[in-house]
C-alpha cells in the first residue's frame, strides 16, 4: 500500500472513531508501528489531525468550539441531533457524554427549554452555558486531555446518584452482537456508570460506525433503548437491530 493510502485509511479512520491507536491502524495496514507513528507526525504536521500519546485524535474532537469544515460528517450528525431533539421533553433531566454528535445537540437545544442536563463532557458544558434555561450540571473528576471528559472514581461515583431521565450515550463502534465498544478502558467504565444512571439510554451513531469494534465493551446492544442514525429506521443497514426491541429513529 503507498503513502499516500495509508495516511487516507488512518485519516478516515479517526474521522469515524475521533482517536485512533498506533497498534490498532499497524495491524489493520499490516506495517510497522514506527511507519503508522511516522504516516500521523505528517499528517499532524499538515493539520489533517492531532497526534497524541499512542495515537491520534480528530481536529474536530479535541476542539472547545470546532470549525463546522473540520467535523467529519457534521451534516449527518446535525440530522442524528435533529431526531435526538425528538425524544426530550421540556423539564427533564438528561445526560450528554462525550463526542461531536452530541456537541451538536447541544448546541441545538433551545434556550427556552427548561432542562437539567449533567455532563462529563467539558465542551458540552462550555457549549450549555449559553443556555438561559438549562442548568448545567459538570460531572467532577480527572480530566482526559484526549476525550476532554472527566473520568476517574470521583465521576464514577457522581453518576451513582443521580437516575436521569435519558442519557444520550455516544460511543466509538457499535455492532449488533459485540454490542457497544471503545478504545479507552477508563471511559468504558464512565459510560458503563452513565447507563446505570439512567431510566433510558440512547445512542446517537453515524452509520459508519456501525458493524465496527473496538477493545473493550461497554454494552450489549440490546442494552440500549434507541438507536439514532442519519439513516431511515427501514435501512437495510439496520437490519440486524430490528429484532432487539430497540426503537430506530
Amino acid at each position: 500500500m503507498l503513502k499516500e493510502e495509508r495516511q487516507q485509511f488512518i485519516l478516515n479512520e479517526v474521522r469515524i472513531h475521533n482517536k485512533v491507536l498506533l497498534t490498532d491502524m499497524a495491524d489493520l495496514l499490516n506495517v510497522s508501528v514506527d511507519t503508522v507513528r511516522r504516516d500521523i507526525k505528517e499528517l499532524d504536521r499538515s493539520d489533517q489531525l492531532k497526534k497524541v500519546h499512542g495515537g491520534a485524535v480528530s481536529l474536530g474532537f479535541n476542539n472547545y468550539n470546532p470549525i463546522g469544515k473540520k467535523i467529519y460528517s457534521l451534516e449527518k450528525k446535525a440530522l442524528i441531533a435533529e431526531k435526538a431533539m425528538s425524544l426530550i421533553k421540556e423539564g427533564q433531566i438528561i445526560l450528554l457524554s462525550g463526542g461531536t454528535t452530541n456537541l451538536e445537540l447541544a448546541r441545538r437545544l433551545p434556550s427556552k427549554m427548561k432542562l437539567t442536563c449533567f455532563t462529563p463532557s467539558l465542551p458540552i458544558a462550555v457549549q450549555l452555558l449559553s443556555k438561559t434555561n438549562i442548568e448545567t450540571i459538570f460531572i467532577g473528576g480527572r480530566l482526559s486531555k484526549d476525550s476532554q471528559i472527566t473520568i476517574g472514581g470521583s465521576a464514577i461515583n457522581m453518576l451513582s446518584e443521580i437516575k436521569v431521565d435519558i442519557c444520550f450515550l455516544g460511543t466509538n463502534s457499535i455492532h449488533p452482537t459485540e454490542g457497544l465498544t471503545e478504545f479507552d478502558w477508563e471511559i468504558v467504565q464512565m459510560k458503563k456508570a452513565m447507563i446505570h444512571s439512567s431510566r433510558k439510554v440512547v445512542s446517537p451513531c453515524i452509520s459508519e460506525k456501525i458493524g465496527s469494534m473496538q477493545r473493550y465493551k461497554i454494552c450489549g446492544a440490546e442494552d440500549i433503548d434507541v438507536l439514532i442514525t442519519e439513516l431511515e429506521p427501514w435501512d437495510a443497514k439496520l437490519e440486524a437491530f430490528k429484532n432487539m426491541n430497540i426503537q430506530l429513529l
